[in-house]
């Protein structure tokens, strides 16, 4: 069986150690070997030793003195190049005549002088590269004097200047590979095109001669054959990692490259791009890297094409090997060279270039793939939405296509109207191929939160705050915008920069904020919330309104959560989304207290729709005398009643139902409660009912709650997602705010005028896991330890909120005592039901991040065996993890099982 040779990790920079000397000879020839073979070593030693390469798309005049006065390594080797400049042509010059070529010394000077004024305006690597080698061709030609040598000896030194000038020199100060298609063409069409031209322009005076002579010299300068055949016979075997022989200059691909280049990239793809970026950094063998980066990709495994792709992406030396991965290199090729056949008319030029396809192709994964990566690089996040389309089904697919979408309706948004507008798809579910990214997209998701605060607010306070968030997370995402992947980098950064401007152009109308009194606390600690400060629970009303209001009959429901997850805060608002003609009734069966029959209870809920619905109770003794029958009749009136009003239904809302299962138990209401209940919905579709506790129906240990189990909606509450949090603290609703900001009209709503960091709303929501109790809580002692240091202590400080004010409210032992009925009611809920619960928590306590299953098994045990007790079996174990976990008090993550709430770990462990 044959093994593969080792991918060899090519190093074909330059092996210099220190920065060239003004006083080596030899650093001299050095410089004049990398202008005329090597001058890509130009690039890597301004780059290496001169603190940094300006593209020539940057450089200008002031920028070129202000690197010069600034760096002595670029100073010293603009004048080295200025000496070869000088020193070459003269030399050549007087060697001519002394052969008894004719030299017109003055001319000579001029050629140096348009040399040296030629590569100025390129920086210090293309001024060299491009000064030395025009310099010595402008000076041989202009120089020499005579008919046949100006038209021989002329066309020749011309062709060999404009060769290594544009098709070396130039393309260091272009950066090398960079539009290498373009080279090519140039160098075919130059070659060509100046030949005739040199032909017929001094044809007439030397014959034909000079003219070919012209043009065969341009033409060699370009594709250097020379290098090519001296290069491929020293590297046939293999690429010579240091040899200073290595075909560098020319655009002939090397025998065997491409073969090479295949095989390393199906070998090992992270080695084999390393050796194409070297390629293209040092080489211009652009030709043969696209063909086998295509003919690898197009062959590869349709689970790694987009991951490749994206490594392909990740940091390429040259941007246009991704557009040729999907583009046809052939077609660029033909038209760029049409376009530099200058003596056609143009529109003769335009029409042949219209035969040639020159834009991303589509019509492969592969190629889709790359052109999604290639147009987001571009800024242009619609085509790359089209590209990602194609390739949605593969692995990592609808991550990219959904981030291009984002990108796309993101880079729309001009104006700050325009951004609070925005709507953009979720996250995709991981594993992702680029988190960093999405970290960033969910900055910009917090921005437009903020930005529909700041648009839609008519509080000045609330509108100053949301701001400063937005222009915080806009500069904190430029400021880290090195650090995203460089296909999304540049367009994510002029969206940041684009909202930054829009938001800051509002900044002077929404003004400052002073606060000069006390701050009202508008957070609720254990009681329900009701009115302005009810927020965060639009999924759950808009179930409930799509079951009351929008559906044909009303369906009853269950909402089942832990405690202290918001369910009597929203059986209290329910009525928002139910409408007028909606009525629902509450009832918390918990202020019965001990009931001695069942008419207590019916008596309470006539009670309760009496007055939502104006329709009088009946009479208690008739109640508790004959509590079935009394109650029936009433119900009978009730929807009469609503008949009559043009009410379209009834909603009886039971808070804590579990009490009715209690009383059941204790003996004090008749096991048939339930289905007596369950007979009256059936009478009429006008009425149903709303039980909240801490099961759902099925759940329960008896089967009272029997008769509801085919027809009842359960709805889960749980945590508060990440953004519902950060609303509730960062914009809470002040009911009697009592002036607390100077400087407000009268006719201008006040809210809250403390403020977060971005970070430490994130805290806030990893310590809590959004339970809204304990969101409360975190906000309630925020604002009471502020308005202690400011006013109480009279301190100064800003009125924002840091990560170090949340961790020193949750430090302290009074945050955890007023949290007391959450965490006591959490952990002795854990000791009802399923056995070992409480042992589970105790075990998972120390370890943040959780526990697997066979490690949870172990500690139970070593627990177990040290208290004495016996050890779980393996089915109570799973029942009692699937408790907790229904319970939202653990949850699964990547197959370790952990506390979800952080500050109940730390309580549990401290217990």
């Amino acid at each position: 069986m044959s093994q593969h040779r080792p991918v060899p990790r090519l190093d074909l920079a330059p092996k210099l150690k220190r920065p060239l000397s003004l006083w080596n000879p030899l650093d001299y020839l050095r410089l004049l070997y990398w202008v005329f073979y090597f001058p890509q070593a130009l690039r890597w030693y301004v780059d290496t030793f001169g603190g940094g390469y300006i593209p020539p798309k940057e450089m200008n005049w002031r920028k070129g003195l202000e690197l010069l006065r600034q760096n002595l390594v670029q100073r010293q080797l603009l004048i080295q190049g200025l000496m070869l400049t000088i020193v070459i042509p003269v030399a050549f010059c007087g060697l001519l005549q002394q052969i008894g070529f004719e030299i017109d010394w003055s001319h000579v000077a001029l050629g140096v002088a348009l040399g040296v004024a030629g590569g100025l305006g390129l920086g210090v690597a293309g001024a060299v590269a491009l000064g030395v080698a025009g310099g010595l061709g402008l000076g041989v030609a202009v120089g020499v004097a005579g008919a046949v040598a100006l038209g021989v000896a002329g066309a020749v030194a011309l062709g060999v200047a404009l060769g290594v000038a544009l098709g070396v020199a130039g393309a260091v100060a272009g950066a090398v590979a960079g539009a290498m298609a373009g080279a090519v063409a140039l160098g075919v069409a130059l070659s060509v095109a100046l030949g005739v031209a040199l032909s017929v322009a001094v044809g007439v005076a030397v014959g034909v001669a000079g003219g070919v002579a012209g043009g065969v010299a341009l033409g060699v300068a370009i594709w250097r054959p020379e290098n090519w055949l001296i290069g491929s016979l020293l590297n046939l075997r293999h690429l010579q990692n240091r040899s200073w022989l290595f075909p560098r200059i020319t655009l002939i691909p090397i025998p065997y490259l491409g073969l090479r280049l295949q095989n390393w990239l199906e070998q090992d793809w992270e080695k084999g791009l390393h050796n194409i970026n070297q390629l293209l950094a040092y080489t211009l063998q652009f030709i043969p890297v696209v063909k086998s980066v295509n003919l690898v990709l197009a062959k590869a495994p349709s689970e790694q094409l987009i991951w490749r792709i994206s490594r392909l992406a990740e940091t390429p030396f040259d941007w246009e090997l991704l557009r040729f991965c999907s583009a046809s290199l052939n077609a660029v090729f033909k038209s760029n060279a049409v376009e530099f056949f200058f003596l056609f008319p143009r529109h003769w030029r335009q029409q042949l270039q219209a035969n040639f396809i020159t834009d991303t192709r589509l019509d492969t994964p592969a190629r889709a793939a790359a052109a999604g990566f290639w147009h987001l690089h571009e800024k242009e996040p619609a085509k790359a939405t089209e590209a990602f389309a194609v390739v949605r089904s593969l692995l990592y697919g609808e991550e990219l296509f959904t981030l291009a979408q984002i990108l796309t309706t993101f880079n729309e948004a001009k104006e700050p109207a325009k951004i609070a507008t925005l709507e953009a798809p979720s996250t995709p579910n991981e594993p992702l191929l680029h988190p960093l990214t999405w970290n960033t997209i969910n900055a910009l998701r917090r921005v437009v939160e903020d930005a529909r605060v700041v648009q839609r607010s008519v509080s000045r306070s609330t509108r100053s705050f949301a701001l400063n968030r937005a222009l915080g997370e806009l500069e904190t995402i430029l400021n880290h915008i090195e650090t995203l992947p460089e296909a999304e980098r540049e367009l994510i950064k002029d969206i940041a920069q684009t909202w930054q401007d829009a938001l800051l152009q509002i900044a002077a109308e929404i003004g400052d904020i002073s606060i000069t009194k006390p701050v009202t606390n508008p957070y609720v600690v254990g009681d329900p919330v009701e009115g302005n400060r009810f927020v965060g629970r639009d999924d759950i009303l808009r179930q409930l309104e799509e079951l009351w209001v929008m559906g044909q009959q009303l369906q009853s429901v269950v909402l089942y959560g832990h405690r202290r997850m918001g369910k009597t805060s929203i059986l209290l608002n329910v009525a928002n989304c139910s409408g007028s003609r909606v009525k629902v009734v509450y009832i918390n069966l918990l202020r019965l207290g001990s009931p001695q029959g069942v008419g207590e209870v019916l008596m309470a809920i006539s009670d309760a729709i009496s007055d939502a619905i104006g329709c009088p109770p009946p009479d208690d003794d008739a109640l508790l005398n004959l509590p079935y029958r009394t109650f029936e009749r009433y119900f009978k009136q009730v929807v009469e009643t609503l008949r009559e009003t043009s009410l379209q239904g009834l909603i009886i809302a039971l808070d804590e139902f579990e009490k009715i299962e209690e009383l059941i138990e204790a003996g004090k209401i008749p096991n048939d409660f339930i289905g007596y209940l369950r007979g009256l919905v059936q009478m009429n579709s006008q009425v149903a009912f709303v039980f909240a506790g801490l099961h759902t129906l099925e759940e329960m240990t008896a089967d009272y709650f029997q008769p509801f189990f085919a027809s009842v909606i359960p709805i889960h509450v749980g945590f508060l997602q990440p953004a519902a949090t950060r609303q509730i603290l960062a914009n809470p609703s002040l009911e009697n705010p009592d002036a607390t900001v100077s400087d407000v009209p009268d006719n201008e709503a006040v809210d809250f005028p403390l403020d977060y960091i971005p970070d430490a709303l994130d805290i806030i929501y990893r310590f809590t896991a959004g339970q809204p109790y304990l969101v409360q809580l975190v906000g309630f002692q925020l604002v009471r330890r502020y308005n202690d240091f400011v006013f109480e202590q009279e301190h100064s400080r800003d009125p924002v909120f840091t990560v170090e004010d949340v961790e020193a409210v949750i430090k302290n032992t009074e945050f955890y005592q007023r949290g007391r009925y959450y965490f006591d009611g959490v952990w002795g809920q854990a000791a009802r039901g399923v056995s070992g619960q409480q042992e589970i928590l105790k075990v998972l306590a120390p370890h943040p991040d959780g526990l697997i299953i066979e490690q949870l098994r172990v500690r139970l045990a070593e627990l177990f065996r040290e208290s004495g007790l016996a050890t779980l079996e393996e089915k109570q174990l799973e029942e009692a993890l699937e408790t907790l976990k229904r319970h939202d008090v653990i949850q699964q993550k990547d197959e370790y099982w952990q506390i979800i709430v952080e500050l109940f770990r730390r309580w549990v462990l401290n217990q």
